[in-house]
């Protein structure tokens, strides 16, 4: 599932000791554990479908853990939730009247149901997640860390797409400028991603 109900964080690591780590030539990097990116306290979340188990109350105050195999929110209360980063399709930093936020679109389809999603299934499976820090400078820190952790869990199934569109070069001059909403900023997710895609892996160390 995208969501899932926790109580307790998954194995990380700090960047400091990944570089202890990686410098000691380990038997096998795969068996690093995912390096804690940012962590943010006196955060509020909404969650739009609400999550069983995940009262308004448990989203109104926590610490939000941006790792790189799983974003995590643990509240107060003791209840919280992780999100697979492949589930989250956009990110933005908003600035509408209702306060600075991260915006995030969660696609909810099940894993089994997404090879066969239809178009107009596409809202039914869409949650929001609403990220407010009581420290507004915060939503650059978080925004850059999310942008690295999505680009290090590209969706396959986007780029099996590519591969079989006999459209997917084009020339220039086709590509429109993005005219989006004043309030947010858009992701750089999906640059992030080609970049990876294409070998040109960013290196967080």
């Amino acid at each position: 599932m995208p969501i899932t109900l926790v109580s307790s964080l998954p194995t990380h690591i700090s960047p400091e000791e990944h570089k202890i780590l990686s410098a000691s030539t380990p038997a096998s990097f795969a068996d690093i554990p995912p390096v804690l990116r940012h962590k943010e306290e006196n955060v509020s979340v909404t969650l739009d479908p609400p999550v069983d188990g995940f009262s308004a109350e448990d989203g109104a105050n926590g610490t939000l853990y941006v790792i790189e195999s799983v974003l995590v929110f643990i509240s107060a209360t003791g209840k919280g939730f992780q999100v697979d980063y492949p589930s989250i399709t956009l990110h933005a930093i908003s600035r509408a009247e209702a306060g600075p936020s991260i915006y995030c679109q969660l696609d909810d389809a099940p894993a089994a149901e997404a090879a066969v999603q239809v178009e107009e299934d596409d809202v039914a499976n869409m949650r929001e997640l609403v990220i407010v820090p009581k420290d507004s400078s915060a939503l650059e820190p978080i925004f850059e860390s999310l942008s690295i952790c999505a680009s290090l869990h590209p969706d396959l199934n986007d780029a099996d797409a590519m591969d079989d569109d006999d459209d997917a070069f084009v020339d220039a001059g086709e590509f429109e400028t993005f005219d989006g909403d004043a309030d947010q900023e858009l992701s750089e997710v999906g640059k992030v991603r080609s970049d990876f895609l294409n070998g040109n892996r960013y290196n967080p160390y």
